[in-house]
């Protein structure tokens, strides 16, 4: 049995523009999120993310291609995992006029959920201390903590999470990431899809990165940096020109920035070392400069966008 709680093969999902032309808003797209954590579904604005989700949930149909949730094919099966699914993908419907609780507790009834699990709902996202006042009092972001309180009255193995800190402030933010983090800690996977590159590298384990409706990479969060290339070489010295100087005779690119230097094509940063000591300079700080996550996803991204044609 997969170990997969989502995985999908060549998904791929083709429409019509207004134009009559062709579009194709996911292209063979072969996505694999692992049980346990928070995994990041990243990618530019229009990349494909929101139409792959719908697909997942059953609320717009594939082109061709398989997908599979808890290895249970879908959207043949999806009513057989459907309980054990959350989501929240548009904004909830909830009464402007009752308070936080009052819905939570209106939605538990309909469900059949017991009303223990709305207390529990309320604590989780954060909202005790704010559950009787009513909806239409809410800032965008306990809205958005409310629409995840609902998702949790199943009691959900999978959370899926589309662009969830869109429009929030930075404390808003910031209360979403927690509550993220802490639903992934105790248990939960949560697919969290986002164009937010500080997003995913705070909060994710790990991560599937999309251009043009394709798969560009994927894997742990710190195994997609790590196998890019060391970037430059932070170094500083006392004298930066006369330094730069001899490393550029030993063949490194070098700039220099006041008394810092950037140094590129150092396989063996010791090196630098041993050229400038040879030289009796001796260095002060010297840190290798790894790219991040930003680096990595800009890079994919560029690739994977054709050029723009002009117009004849």
């Amino acid at each position: 049995m997969s170990d997969l709680v989502i995985e999908t093969s060549a998904l791929r999902k083709e429409f019509r523009s207004r134009r009559r032309r062709q579009v194709v808003a996911v292209d063979d797209l072969d996505l694999a999120v692992p049980h346990g954590g928070v995994h990041g579904f990243l990618g530019p604005n229009g990349s494909g993310k929101t139409t792959t989700i719908r697909m997942l949930l059953g609320l717009a149909s594939a082109s061709s291609g398989e997908m599979r949730l808890f290895g249970e094919p879908v959207p043949r099966r999806l009513p057989r995992v459907m309980d054990r699914i959350g989501a929240v993908v548009e904004q909830p419907r909830f009464t402007g006029s009752f308070s936080g609780r009052r819905n939570l507790t209106l939605l538990a009834r309909t469900i059949g959920a017991p009303m223990s699990r709305v207390d529990d709902a309320l604590d989780r996202v954060g909202l005790i201390g704010r559950d009787r006042d009513r909806y239409r009092s809410y800032s965008l972001g306990m809205k958005q903590r409310l629409a995840i309180a609902a998702t949790l009255l199943k009691q959900p193995d999978l959370l899926i999470l589309d662009e969830p800190t869109n429009g929030l402030d930075p404390a808003g933010i910031r209360d979403i990431r927690t509550m993220i983090r802490e639903l992934g800690a105790a248990g939960v996977t949560v697919l969290l899809s986002s164009h937010i590159l500080a997003e995913v590298q705070q909060v994710c384990d790990s991560v599937s990165i999309i251009g043009e409706g394709r798969l560009l990479s994927s894997g742990r969060v710190e195994e997609l940096v790590g196998r890019e290339e060391a970037g430059a070489v932070r170094v500083r010295v006392a004298e930066p020109e006369q330094a730069a100087e001899h490393l550029r005779a030993a063949a490194f690119v070098v700039t220099v920035e006041g008394s810092t230097l950037y140094v590129e094509g150092a396989a063996d940063p010791a090196r630098i070392t041993q050229v400038l000591a040879e030289q009796g300079l001796y260095v002060r700080e010297l840190v290798p400069e790894r790219p991040d996550l930003e680096t990595v996803f800009l890079e994919l991204t560029d690739r994977a966008t054709p050029p723009k044609q002009e117009r004849p």
